[in-house]
């Protein structure tokens, strides 16, 4: 029989090209503020912890070497006021993406079951459903989340659209998830990025939401926003000790291992807090600069209480929008992307340079 290759639909990214090629031909220089590709140096006490491992001969541990599921457990008290957790709770992963696309995959799920996720979301949520033939349903309210619901996502804070959810929000997720029978998986890879203060955006672990019972609930958390290590490909997931070890032990089979260099990186990182302070100053600084020159040109800003984006519209289509800013010579992304409908916000990254940031608002100046 012919193979029948996976009904995924088409990268989205690569819609974005024939605006990407315009805006490089702006006569000033191009300015990327699609992606979110951090663009500040990786911390030095991170690359010397990365090169003293360069001897890497043996196979690395799936689980993660002791030490830094020690780092992950100690981190999760530190920051996240979580204080409870222990080594059977934690799991280093290659980056957060891998585990988002495959979470439904590891947790056995299929045709029949339902994937639910955030109305305007992250795509590969949808994408991990879709690779297992599960029906994706896009929803923010616990009380429209269907039966047959087996996995929940929710994103605090939202990628794209920099929404928190409070502890309150979460405790009517998880108990909606838990009446489902669902596993329940919180995204909070930008939870240190909080405009609101220094301190990070509650998690969906913290004793608030779960009074300690962590069964079918997950945590998953990147270093590549917090100390700019989008290229190291680290990451980790914690909660219920049922799943994690379900979790590792699929992840055996298949060989999804972290570098042993990057396992020690990943342990520097967790136990430095001043370079996360200092990134997140550097961002506040570039959304300061950014927040009202996008305002004075005649955009809103909506929810973008947290993360790496401004979630900005004219009111109008945003692809139109993102034509504006190509002309400019700026790429932005438009909501479509995202699953807005209609679509008419676009979001416009944080990650770019001090200069480039300074360019686009005397860029934003021309366009009021």
């Amino acid at each position: 029989m012919p193979r029948t290759p996976l009904a995924l639909p088409d990268f989205p990214w690569d819609a974005l090209e024939p605006y990407a090629k315009r805006a490089r031909a702006h006569p000033d220089g191009f300015i990327d503020l699609s992606v979110g590709s951090p663009v500040d140096p990786t911390p030095a006490i991170v690359r010397e912890a990365l090169s003293a491992a360069t001897d890497a001969h043996a196979y690395p541990q799936t689980s993660g070497t002791p030490a830094l599921r020690e780092a992950i457990v100690d981190w999760f008290a530190r920051r996240r006021g979580v204080d409870d957790l222990t080594v059977a709770n934690v799991l280093p992963t290659i980056g957060s993406k891998e585990l988002v696309a495959l979470l439904p995959f590891l947790l056995g799920l299929g045709k029949g079951d339902v994937v639910v996720h955030p109305s305007v979301a992250y795509p590969t949520y949808a994408i991990g459903g879709a690779l297992v033939g599960a029906a994706v349903v896009a929803s923010d309210n616990p009380a429209d989340w269907p039966e047959g619901t087996r996995l929940v996502w929710v994103n605090s804070p939202g990628n794209p659209d920099g929404r928190v959810l409070d502890v309150e929000q979460l405790k009517a997720a998880v108990a909606r998830a838990r009446e489902l029978g669902a596993v329940i998986a919180s995204d909070e890879c930008y939870a240190e990025l909080n405009w609101g203060g220094s301190e990070p955006t509650p998690s969906i672990l913290d004793p608030r939401v779960i009074a300690g019972d962590r069964h079918s609930v997950l945590a998953l958390y990147s270093l590549s926003k917090q100390s700019n290590l989008a290229g190291y490909r680290a990451a980790l997931v914690a909660g219920c000790s049922e799943l994690i070890t379900e979790l590792l032990g699929v992840r055996k089979h298949i060989g999804l291992i972290p570098p042993a260099p990057v396992q020690e990186a990943m342990i520097a990182a967790l136990g430095d807090d001043a370079h996360v302070a200092e990134q997140r100053e550097r961002y506040r600084a570039r959304r300061s600069r950014l927040k009202p020159a996008l305002e004075n040109a005649g955009f809103t800003v909506d929810e973008s209480e947290a993360g790496l984006y401004l979630w900005v519209t004219k009111g109008q289509d945003s692809w139109q929008t993102v034509s504006e800013f190509a002309d400019a010579g700026i790429l932005v992304v438009p909501g479509t992307f995202y699953g807005e409908s209609p679509a008419q916000h676009v979001r416009v990254a944080l990650t770019a340079s001090d200069a480039d940031i300074a360019e686009t608002v005397a860029r934003l100046e021309l366009l009021a």
